[in-house]
Parts: C-alpha cells; sequence; structure tokens
C-alpha cells in the first residue's frame, strides 16, 4: 500500500473514530446497549476490523469478546448460555470475534457438532435474537468475506511471520481444504437466521482497510443519530512548581538501555 493510501485510510478512520466516540457517549446517555457480531472466513480481518472500533473506545464500556474452545461443562449447557454473560448492560458496547455462530460454521464443517444440533441451532438463533433485540439490544451481525487466492496469501503470511504465528492454527490448516463447505454452511445459516429483526450485512474484506472502513460507516449509519453534546473539560494552570518522580526507599526505576 502506498503511503498516500495509507494517509487517506488513516484520516477517514480518524474521521470515524471521533463518531465512534459520540456514538458511545449517546449509548452512556440512553442506557442503550450495543452487540456486533463479526463472522467471516478465517483471515477475513475479524480482529483489526474490532481493533479498529475499539482502540479509541473507553476498554471500560467496549469490550470484545473472543470466547475459547467450550469447556467439558460448557459442553452440557444450553448452547447459548456461555454467551449471556457476556451480553452488555445499560450503555455498554460489546464485540464478539465470532459468537454463537460458531455452530453453523466451524462446527458444522469439521464435524465438532451433530446435524441435529446445528439444525436445532438454526432453529433457536433467530429466537434468542429476537428476544434481544426486543429487549432494547442494537444488535449487528457482519459477515467479512474473503475470496480464497487473498485467504491463502494470508495464511502463508501468517506462517511466514512469528509475530503473526499465533493466527495460525491446526484447525485453520485443517478448514482450507473446505473453502467451498465453508460457503454452503453460511449460505444455510444466512437462510435461516437472516431477519428484518436481526440482518445479516456481507462486507468485501479483500481488501482489509476498505473493508473496515465500509463496515464502520455502515454501523454508524444505521445506528440513531442523535448528538449528546460532550462535556467541556479545562485545565486550569497549576499552583507552585511542577513536581518530578522521587523514589527514596529500596525500589529505583529499571536504569534506561535504549536511546530513540
Amino acid at each position: 500500500m502506498s503511503k498516500e493510501k495509507r494517509r487517506r485510510y488513516q484520516d477517514k478512520l480518524e474521521e470515524m473514530q471521533v463518531e465512534l466516540n459520540a456514538m458511545a457517549r449517546w449509548l452512556q446517555h440512553t442506557g442503550k446497549r450495543l452487540v456486533v457480531l463479526f463472522e467471516g472466513r478465517d483471515t477475513a480481518g475479524k480482529g483489526g476490523a474490532i481493533n479498529a472500533i475499539a482502540d479509541g473506545l473507553n476498554p471500560r464500556q467496549c469490550r470484545v469478546v473472543a470466547l475459547s474452545k467450550p469447556s467439558e461443562r460448557e459442553q452440557g449447557q444450553w448452547y447459548f448460555q456461555r454467551y449471556v454473560p457476556h451480553l452488555p448492560a445499560a450503555g455498554e458496547i460489546v464485540l464478539f470475534d465470532r459468537s454463537w455462530y460458531n455452530r453453523a460454521g466451524v462446527e458444522k464443517v469439521m464435524g465438532y457438532a451433530t446435524p441435529e444440533q446445528v439444525e436445532a441451532f438454526l432453529a433457536q438463533a433467530p429466537v434468542f435474537e429476537k428476544l434481544l433485540v426486543d429487549d432494547g439490544i442494537l444488535l449487528f451481525k457482519y459477515w467479512l468475506a474473503v475470496d480464497q487466492a487473498q485467504q491463502e496469501e494470508r495464511f502463508a503470511e501468517r506462517l511466514a511471520d512469528p509475530l503473526k504465528r499465533w493466527k495460525l492454527s491446526p484447525i485453520d490448516l485443517k478448514a482450507r481444504e473446505k473453502y467451498a463447505e465453508y460457503g454452503k454452511a453460511r449460505d444455510a445459516m444466512f437462510k435461516a437466521t437472516h431477519h428484518r429483526f436481526a440482518p445479516w450485512h456481507v462486507v468485501d474484506f479483500n481488501d482489509q482497510k476498505t473493508g473496515r472502513l465500509t463496515l464502520i460507516r455502515h454501523l454508524l449509519d444505521h445506528l440513531p443519530d442523535q448528538a449528546v453534546p460532550e462535556p467541556k473539560l479545562a485545565l486550569p494552570p497549576l499552583k507552585g512548581r511542577l513536581g518530578k518522580e522521587r523514589y527514596t526507599g529500596p525500589v529505583k526505576p529499571i536504569k534506561t538501555r535504549f536511546e530513540l
């Protein structure tokens, strides 16, 4: 990516992050709750999109939920049960990095769920989501789309980069051969769970930066446009001389080893 394109991306993102902060103030002011689900193929860019939203928000208000493999006890629960404790309270935002739709995607394709479990999930998910929406939760569901050629490039990049290798799991390697199966599972999921009260939105993430901007713009445009004035703060001059860090006890700062 050229420096000019990167600068344009950063400028547009910062503009939207200001709007996201205004949205967060509106949520706090009204007590509304926001849930955003990020689904898609491996390497689509879910983490980057989530970070683009969350980085400029108060982490006490905006939480990212990325659940690990269910424990033995959780496997014996009602499927949606382990997601319920992570839902937002008044004024909060929760961003799900994958969500309950694992059952309709990776669990179905990789054989971790039985056909009966998948069928039950597809029947229950709209009911569960209708309960959330009827209770006032603002629910958005995004599918991040990526072509297989682009996906392969990103897998190779992860394998070559030691800082990204943690993103590459044995499941990812097995899933590489199931691109078509994931597409069929996605289509069945859309057919069963795309409803007026909780629709799916597909975003092209072959270019991740463009995809992030498109997703954030869509989210902002589909939330109520209710401006809440930002509290005016001021920094009056301090009295007296400015203080310095001083340590009189046994604990001392680590010696600086770098010059930048």
